[in-house]
């Protein structure tokens, strides 16, 4: 329960102190009824008993059990409180954290098992405190104090109570050993059906295009028997519990009835009715000890998967990002510069560098370009600029200071990011460009329309009825890849950066519409830094500076012309699209 009980606050604690103080109460009135009725039970027995002194009696009774009830609503509403202001609370907790994870946190997790953890496992853990906290305070209670009712009893009948209470355990303990493992492993079962449905829904397009609807729907029943066979597994033995339970408490029932009766034949004819009246108040307190621990058989089905279930939370919430702000920069006499000093980088736990003693600078209003073969870093390196990564040796300059130096949110703000895979939120146009103004200040209808401008966007999206207020799926789905694109772009350049980054952005592009982009660029953003990773030699051939990656380090650095003679691997990129008459005019 401390995996659940730590992000209670001070409110949540208080409401939890009463909850419990109203538990013990409602126990105290339920056990004080069976006395009732023995009162009853012997009044009824006595000659010249009036109506009136069993109705007293009954009329107690009766308060006890009306006090009971609304004690019982006032803890469930405390008790959804309670589970409401923890959802709340620790949804923020999970939201923030995964917000502030680096990419290394994030590959740690996949994004069905975090989908899974801010929802369902979430749920779990609610549907515990609503129905536990009744049940893990008022089980022991009310099985401590019916057990000090009956201690003074009839031997015979405590020694049976005994028994049965050594049987529930014995059941309780068998089920928990055997459905507990089944119980843990649904979560992460969900996970994996989670994971291949969204595969499912993503992918529907490549799916339909290959033919590989029977092969998803394999996968997918694999997942769903897994998860099913195991719920069922697991919820099998539990079902086991209840009758077992049931057959315990009857059973005891018939035993204190059956020795009562022997007891009453046996005594003395004043004692009959006294003890007829301990028999029926002893059942009564006998049956509340079962009922106790019956009680826990609810906690014992739900425990187990919530418990798994807010580690899972804390799990996330727990883990630290290894990419922490710097004390903050006051202020750089220079802007938009950007310089890289022996930066080698390899991937956490990984055996070999990925980068290897890179150094290159990029002056302010400069073109960087950054070109090399699949898988040779060019995407690697420049996520060391915004530090989605930290250099594992050397150092990463962003207006002459180490990059670890700024506050995250200061570094960011120096930068406009373009991402290889153009990510796109469900809203409209506007709301997509003006993201990217960030915190700077409140955007103008002027700063997105010359953002879109310079993206070589305007004319599409004039074209829609709603014009700049059109409407955009999640992920963009109901836009092209080039209009995707050219968006991801707009947003970047909305917030007016010092440094542009381009993650092979130009790729969904027509050339006509990379060049007109490229113009655009130089001429609105003078003064912007732009660090290119292209794949198209048209595209970076006007840089002011190519670098040339091969397996993570420098081969060459110079403009197109000079690197087509000095460099052999620029120059085999270069023939692999332009012929040797195109290289020469170019």
């Amino acid at each position: 329960m401390r995996s659940v009980l730590r992000h209670f606050k001070g409110r949540d604690w208080l409401c939890t102190v009463l909850a419990a103080a109203l538990i013990v109460v409602s126990v105290f009135l339920d056990l004080k009824m069976p006395d009732y009725m023995s009162d009853i039970t012997r009044l009824l027995q006595t000659e010249g008993t009036g109506m009136e002194e069993i109705f007293i009696a009954g009329g107690k009774m009766l308060l006890c059990a009306l006090g009971s009830l609304l004690i019982a609503v006032a803890v469930t509403v405390i008790a959804g409180y309670l589970a409401s202001n923890y959802s709340y609370n620790v949804r923020g907790k999970l939201y923030r954290a995964v917000e502030s994870f680096s990419m290394r946190e994030i590959n740690r997790f996949s994004t069905a098992s975090l989908i899974t953890r801010s929802t369902n496992d979430i749920t779990q853990v609610q549907t515990i405190i609503v129905f536990g906290l009744m049940t893990i305070v008022r089980a022991p209670v009310m099985a401590v104090l019916a057990i000090f009712k009956i201690a003074d009893k009839n031997p015979q009948w405590t020694i049976s109570t005994g028994v049965a209470v050594v049987l529930v355990i014995i059941v309780l303990g068998a089920c928990y050993i055997f459905a507990h493992p089944r119980f843990r492993k649904i979560q992460t079962l969900t996970d994996n059906i989670n994971r291949i449905t969204s595969e499912n829904l993503t992918g529907l397009r490549v799916i339909r295009a290959y033919n590989a609807e029977s092969y998803q729907y394999e996968k997918f029943e694999k997942a769903n028997d897994d998860i099913t066979r195991n719920n069922l597994t697991a919820h099998r033995i539990m079902a086991m519990m209840f009758p077992s339970m049931m057959l315990i408490m009857n059973g005891l029932s018939l035993v204190v009835y059956w020795i009562g009766a022997f007891l009453i034949r046996d005594a003395a004819g004043a004692d009959k009715l006294t003890l007829f009246s301990e028999m029926v108040v002893f059942s009564a307190y006998a049956m509340q000890v079962i009922m106790a621990f019956m009680m826990l058989n609810l906690i014992l089905i739900m425990a187990p998967r919530s418990m798994v279930a807010a580690k899972r939370i804390n799990e996330v919430i727990d883990t630290k990002t290894t990419i922490k702000d710097g004390v903050g920069i006051a202020h750089t006499e220079m802007q938009g510069e950007i310089e890289f000093k022996n930066v080698s980088f390899k991937y956490p736990d990984a055996a070999d560098y990925v980068l290897k003693d890179i150094s290159f600078s990029a002056k302010k209003g400069e073109t960087v370009a950054i070109i090399g073969s699949t898988g040779c870093g060019k995407s690697t390196l420049i996520n060391l600029i915004p530090r989605f990564y930290d250099a594992t040796e050397g150092e990463v300059l962003v207006d002459g200071e180490n990059v670890k130096d700024f506050t995250l949110d200061q570094l960011h703000e120096r930068i406009g990011y373009i991402p290889q895979r153009a990510a796109l939120f469900s809203g409209t146009v506007n709301t997509n460009v003006a993201y990217g103004k960030g915190k700077k200040s409140e955007y103008t209808q002027k700063d997105v329309e010359r953002a879109v401008e310079i993206a070589q966007a305007r004319e599409i999206i004039e074209n829609y009825p709603e014009g700049y207020e059109h409407p955009v799926a999640q992920g963009g789905s109901n836009l092209s890849g080039g209009q995707k694109q050219r968006l991801c772009i707009a947003r970047a350049v909305c917030r007016e950066p010092e440094i542009l980054i381009f993650d092979d952005s130009f790729s969904a592009l027509d050339y006509k519409t990379d060049r007109e982009l490229r113009s655009a660029l130089k001429e609105r953003t003078k003064g912007t830094t732009n660090i290119i990773v292209a794949q198209r030699i048209g595209t970076i051939k006007d840089a002011d500076r190519i670098i040339v990656l091969d397996e993570g380090r420098i081969a060459g650095i110079g403009k197109h012309k000079d690197l087509l003679k000095s460099c052999e691997i620029y120059h085999e990129i270069a023939l692999s699209q332009l012929s040797e008459e195109e290289l020469n005019n170019a």
